[in-house]
């Protein structure tokens, strides 16, 4: 990403809202990098640039070289909601992107490959409303794997699951990630979340949306919060963020007050 900036203009009230500039990025191949900000600093606009489902007002995102301008099959993405089709089954949800770039057989092979890495592989031929939101999730990830992305997007894919679901499924991603070595950008709320998965940690503020720092997470996994050394990490995150954290609920406040009058 290179001095990347985001406005969204109102043409009817005639005003513009400034999410970001000036955001500079590199991020390398096969790591794990999850960007960790307050509501409103724009991570998820900055995961939807680079998955080409937004465009950048300044600057440019490439990847191997290339400018990024639209979707492509190189960029895998799992969102919040896992945006299933509920009138296929599960095979065939992830079979589906597939259609018109590999043949029937392969695709259903790589589907089998993909639901075993889940560990659905018995719910092949379920349909989405028979899974539990954490097994759909499941399958949002088979998707985007099955897609064999170079990059794989996820916009805070844990953040509607319960503690004990989101716990499972972050150990099995990182599972998945050490068998794939597929490049991650992580989009979370979640200090702890973002500590346990990543090798860096970008953390963002917000008004104006910009990188405060970015760092590296040099600790071995499995990662535990008991550990004296992820609870000091979580606590120098904490202090870069509370000043942000507090600008947001001020202004919400001030809003509210503002609305009541």
């Amino acid at each position: 990403m290179n001095q990347i900036g985001k406005t969204f203009i109102d043409r009817d009230q005639q005003s513009s809202f400034e999410v970001f500039s000036n955001i500079n990025l590199d991020v390398s191949e096969n790591q794990f990098v999850s960007i960790l900000g307050p509501s409103g600093c724009g991570k998820s606009t900055l995961l939807s640039m680079v998955a080409g489902l937004e465009s950048a007002t300044e600057g440019s995102i490439t990847l191997q070289d290339k400018e990024i301008k639209q979707a492509g099959p190189d960029r895998g993405m799992v969102f919040q909601q896992p945006s299933l089709f509920p009138w296929l089954n599960v095979t065939g949800n992830i079979t589906f992107p597939l259609k018109g770039r590999i043949g029937k057989k392969e695709a259903e092979a790589r589907a089998d490959q993909f639901l075993k890495m889940v560990h659905l592989s018995r719910f092949k031929n379920s349909f989405i409303y028979e899974l539990s939101g954490g097994m759909q999730q499941r399958v949002a990830i088979a998707r985007a794997l099955a897609m064999d992305p170079q990059v794989l997007l996820m916009d805070e894919p844990f953040g509607a699951l319960d503690e004990q679901t989101r716990h499972i499924l972050q150990d099995e991603l990182i599972k998945i990630w050490q068998e794939t070595q597929k490049t991650i950008l992580f989009v979370t709320h979640s200090i702890q979340e973002a500590i346990k998965l990543s090798d860096r940690v970008v953390v963002m503020g917000t008004r104006p949306g910009r990188i405060i720092t970015d760092f590296t997470i040099d600790l071995p996994r499995p990662r535990q919060r008991d550990d004296s050394k992820v609870m000091e990490l979580e606590n120098r995150v904490m202090d870069l963020l509370e000043d942000e954290i507090n600008k947001v609920l001020k202004e919400e406040l001030s809003n509210e007050i503002q609305y009541s009058h």
